[in-house]
């Protein structure tokens, strides 16, 4: 069974975002892989330990500094991996990624494909799902448990929905987006790091994947950034210190009616 993960190189949740006009500011900002896709690494790896046959392959749009994404995939037991990289791809919104993902996917043999459910950078959530589309295959978000008949052609989901679960059959090929809880993702090993250095990295451009530069990027998408800006600072609040505990309520009480006008 060969099994496609699509993952995303994303700043670190930890990392301080500091924009710079109008947009956030990527240099010297640590990145990561995409927290949801480290999910669907994982059970793309348990699949394979559990049938003890087939190839996972990680695959990822974005620059140069994308392949650090690609090397902790292989660090963690992915077999293969793939770059999509062109200058005529920056700025690509979730459709193009979308486009520029099915072009690859349709040079390569596949079983399931995998994405995290959403990027933690912009939290657009559409990826997984058009590129589900555009290969003409069904899909199911938001999964928190697989599993895969016997005869490898059917798989059940269990995904998360407002108030429940839902249960989901579908014929393979497919389309799965994880979910937080689907699994633990494992750590890489000190053999899984070594391994990467005899390891290559495909890289496929836009002449590779068919496609003109007037389809993909920054001018053919169809969301754009406007402007990004930081929050506005919290102001210092009140504290009331060595009153009775009835004046200070009658104090809270007349600053959150009076003043902050919410009561």
């Amino acid at each position: 069974m060969n099994i496609v993960v699509c993952v995303k190189q994303v700043p670190d949740t930890a990392s301080k975002i500091n924009v710079k006009e109008g947009m956030v500011d990527t240099e010297g900002l640590e990145c990561v892989i995409n927290p949801y896709d480290e999910y669907a690494i994982e059970e793309a790896l348990l699949i394979k330990e559990r049938l003890g046959e087939g190839k996972v392959t990680v695959i990822t749009v974005g620059p140069e500094r994308a392949k650090d994404a690609l090397k902790s995939g292989l660090a963690l037991g992915a077999d293969e991996a793939i770059h999509l990289i062109d200058e005529a791809f920056e700025g690509s919104d979730p459709y193009a990624t979308a486009l520029l993902l099915a072009k690859a996917l349709e040079k390569i043999d596949y079983d399931i494909i995998f994405c995290g459910k959403q990027g933690v950078d912009e939290d657009h959530a559409q990826v997984g799902i058009a590129l589900a589309e555009l290969l003409d295959l069904p899909h199911v978000s938001v999964v928190v448990k697989l599993d895969i008949s016997e005869d490898k052609k059917r798989a059940i989901a269990h995904r998360e929905v407002e108030g429940g679960k839902e249960v989901v059959e579908t014929t393979l090929p497919a389309v799965f987006t994880a979910q937080k809880g689907l699994n633990e993702p494992r750590y890489p090993s000190l053999k899984g790091i070594m391994a990467v250095k005899k390891k290559t990295i495909a890289e496929w451009d836009a002449q590779e994947l068919g496609v003109s530069p007037q389809e993909v990027g920054r001018e053919a998408a169809k969301i754009k950034t406007v402007e990004a800006m930081t929050p506005p600072g919290r102001e210092t609040g009140q504290i009331f210190q060595g009153e009775e505990p009835g004046e200070m309520a009658r104090k809270v009480a007349h600053l959150l009616r009076d003043e902050a006008k919410i009561l």
